[in-house]
């Protein structure tokens, strides 16, 4: 099922509305630059295969970065450029592939209401009595005595039975010929292939029976066939829900905004907010929902929705997309649109993923590549050995085959796997951006650890100043300049300052590793470390952490910061000590370092004055030893290494923090059971294991029977979307049992 090649297809006039930018920007979910984000609702998604091949869409036009679907609401969200494919192209693309997106007035009203699978019922229901009528007219061939019925009403009970097998084979099967045969034209073997060779095997051949006069053939089987392959595609379906972890996975991130409400702050979760509010974004805070901007200058980051990192100005009366980043002083914003909280999270599952492939995903896909092709070669080589018995044998055999054998099973085992160990990591307060993540996690054989955020409260320092006491209005200056940094220094430092009214803040500017400035009135003021505020390292305590403070050119003295560690710190380093190997990178100095050593063992690497080029440096270092890093961090200025690593970890110590360099959040109130965490990625592996032998050992009993003219293609067709259903709740349920037995139930935070 890989390696599909196409060629743009031809342009669909009930297509052309598309190309108007009034119709086409409503329905895109993001727009910035080239780069594109829509939501489409395709009702032919119905199994594994419509998955498979519509999460590989980038094989399919170059144009097309990242796809994913949504099974129980059948949606799939797609990034791609727009300036290589556009809206209709990509709308007529799945249309040349037999997944046509419903487009309604709905879409452009951003309703999520949807028409129920009423297609798929009639479908079903038109089955269901040709099933039963033909049945009827079948029972002289299975009941003693049928012989002696009069041979002309033997007959015409054939010709019936052709007659109501007609809008069957012909309507209610329709999707698994079109999908085969478009299948073919884009050169993919879909796993409908063998089913409609199945089903046309028993058409052709029962047919000739009936207009030969020697029999009623396989009417009444290829009946219930398709009436129990739709069955299992509606029960599949609802399985799916009840089962499925969600693929845009709902969100449980507890984020909160800043509402301005009669001149007054209140921090509120964002959910609550509705079109119309006013919200305040500072510096790293995260844009929740489309909104204008109404004061302040814009520095948007949207490398959390399209892996750019060159902030965007925009100035007031400027429309912003939800999922940018603010980089610079507050600004104020208007609500546009309403917030769907899931929708940061759909950002942040749906953003790019790093391009290196994993040994399991390879795997699998290796399977499913070559499936369908033994499958069918089964099949022809039964269906030559049967014919020099019987004619009818050799159909019945080579129909039972091709209906019997399913990867599908096969290829739901990974996702749902890793999709319920993220659902279970979730409910305990650790979120995962894909599945890739959890197998990455897996294969993790070096932990690195950032120490300022991470190891450390972010607001639970002791602070002291030193130099000449500071005024009122000194501190009212320091204070509304470090409520812009979400650093864990400045919060510190805001939380120790007196509660005084803030001043507008012009010129902001942070600088990583180093601190931050900004002009007040008519006054600039630099805080951060001696160098960046007196342009010299001389008279640096390394003994400490300082801040240091300068009004203008001249440095008024620095505050002093004591560290406060994480509550089981010691016992969750012990444990992955044994496991794994561990290093620390700081952009602090040494002064704790006899204390971190007792913490982290003599086998462990510790660096500090690590600047934030210098710990992604360590990274890729670590990398081009062949080590699997998992790096666990803060997300501010380890935002690169956290990036660069094989998987990273963000520690969230409050309802701001969401960190787009990551590829999982850790709530820091969790932070205790990290080591939990971690290791049960090697339980979710077992479950794979086992669900993949279940699955073989389904697929070689199943042939077994089949080729040997044992199980018949009726059979065949409600085993088939039950051991899909099987392997689905095995993986869910077996991964939740053993999240409550390994994970402890406190842990969750809903």
């Amino acid at each position: 099922m890989s390696g599909i090649r196409v060629e743009a297809p031809p342009p669909l006039k009930k297509f052309a509305f598309l190309d108007m930018p009034e119709i086409s920007d409503k329905l895109l979910d993001f727009k910035e630059g080239n780069r594109s984000k829509v939501r489409l609702f395709i009702p032919a998604i119905h199994c594994a295969s419509c998955i498979w091949l519509l999460e590989h869409l980038h094989t399919l036009h170059h144009g097309i970065l990242y796809s994913s679907v949504n099974f129980p609401k059948k949606e799939v969200h797609i990034s791609f450029q727009n300036d290589l494919i556009s809206l209709r192209q990509l709308v007529e693309l799945l249309a040349s592939i037999h997944y046509v997106p419903e487009i309604t007035l709905q879409d452009m009203e951003g309703s999520t209401s949807r028409k129920s699978d009423r297609k798929l019922l009639i479908k079903l229901g038109i089955a269901g009595f040709s099933f039963l009528n033909i049945m009827t007219y079948s029972l002289a061939e299975y009941v003693p005595g049928g012989d002696a019925i009069d041979p002309k009403l033997k007959q015409l009970f054939a010709i019936l039975s052709f007659v109501l097998i007609l809008p069957v084979v012909l309507y209610s099967a329709n999707d698994y010929y079109l999908s085969a045969w478009k299948g073919l034209k884009h050169k993919i073997i879909s796993i409908d292939l063998p089913i409609t060779l199945g089903i046309l095997a028993l058409f052709v051949q029962s047919s000739w029976e009936v207009f030969s006069g020697t029999g009623i053939g396989y009417m009444d089987s290829l009946a219930g066939l398709l009436f129990f392959l739709l069955i299992g595609k509606w029960y599949q379906g609802k399985t799916y829900q009840a089962l499925s972890f969600e693929r845009d996975y709902r969100s449980y991130f507890p984020i909160a905004v800043t509402k301005v409400e009669q001149e007054e702050e209140v921090i509120l979760p964002i959910r609550e907010l509705r079109k119309g509010d006013t919200i305040l974004i500072r510096n790293q805070e995260l844009i929740p929902a489309d909104a204008l901007l109404t004061e302040g200058r814009a520095n948007i980051d949207y490398s959390f929705v399209t892996g750019e990192a060159i902030p965007q100005s925009r100035h007031p009366g400027d429309l912003i997309f939800a999922g940018g980043r603010q980089v610079g002083s507050t600004i104020k914003l208007i609500i546009e649109k309403p917030v769907e909280q899931s929708y940061l999270t759909q950002l942040w599952n749906q953003s790019e993923q790093k391009s290196e492939k994993l040994s399991l995903d390879n795997l699998i896909n290796q399977i499913s590549q070559y499936f369908t092709a033994i499958v069918l070669i089964i099949a022809f080589t039964s269906f030559f050995y049967w014919i020099a018995t019987d004619l009818r044998t050799a159909v019945y055999v080579f129909s039972s085959v091709l209906i019997i054998a399913c990867p599908c099973a096969l290829a739901l085992t990974v996702p749902f796997t890793f999709g319920s160990t993220m659902r279970v990591f979730g409910k305990r307060g650790f979120y995962i951006k894909s599945t890739d993540v959890v197998e990455k996690i897996y294969r993790t054989t070096c932990l690195v650890f950032d120490k300022t955020g991470t190891l450390t409260l972010n607001r639970k320092m002791k602070t002291r100043f030193e130099g000449e006491p500071l005024t009122s209005s000194e501190q009212q200056l320091i204070r509304s300049l470090v409520q812009h940094s979400s650093h864990p220094l400045s919060t510190a430092l805001y939380d120790t300052l007196p509660a005084i009214e803030s001043l507008e803040v012009d010129q902001y500017e942070e600088i990583p590793g180093l601190g931050i400035t900004a002009v007040i009135g008519t006054q600039r003021i630099n805080i951060g470390s001696r160098l960046f505020v007196t342009g010299s390292e001389t008279g640096e305590d390394a003994q400490e952490s300082r801040v240091y403070i300068g009004f203008g050119n001249q440095m008024r003295g620095f505050f002093r910061f004591s560290n406060l560690y994480r509550a089981n710190l010691k016992q969750v380093i012990d444990t992955l000590s044994h496991k794994y190997e561990l290093h620390l990178i700081s952009g602090d100095n040494d002064a704790e370092r006899t204390r971190l050593e007792t913490i982290f063992g003599p086998s462990a690497e510790l660096h500090f004055n690590q600047s934030p080029t210098e710990k992604k440096q360590y990274i890729e270092n670590l990398k081009k030893q062949g080590k699997q890093v998992l790096m666990i961090g803060d997300g501010l200025n380890d935002a690169g290494a956290l990036r660069e690593s094989d998987a990273g970890i963000s520690i969230a110590d409050d309802v701001f923090s969401f960190s787009p360099a990551s590829d999982a959040i850790l709530d820091a109130k969790q932070f205790a059971k990290l080591d939990k965490f971690i290791c049960f990625t090697k339980q979710s592996f077992k479950v794979i294991r086992l669900s993949l032998l279940i699955s073989f050992f389904y697929n070689v009993i199943g042939l077994s029977f089949a080729v040997s003219a044992k199980l018949s293609p009726l059979v065949a067709a409600i085993l088939m979307p039950l051991s899909s259903v099987s392997v689905v709740a095995f993986a869910t349920l077996t991964v939740t049992l053993l999240a409550q037995k390994k994970l402890n139930p406190e842990l969750s935070t809903h």
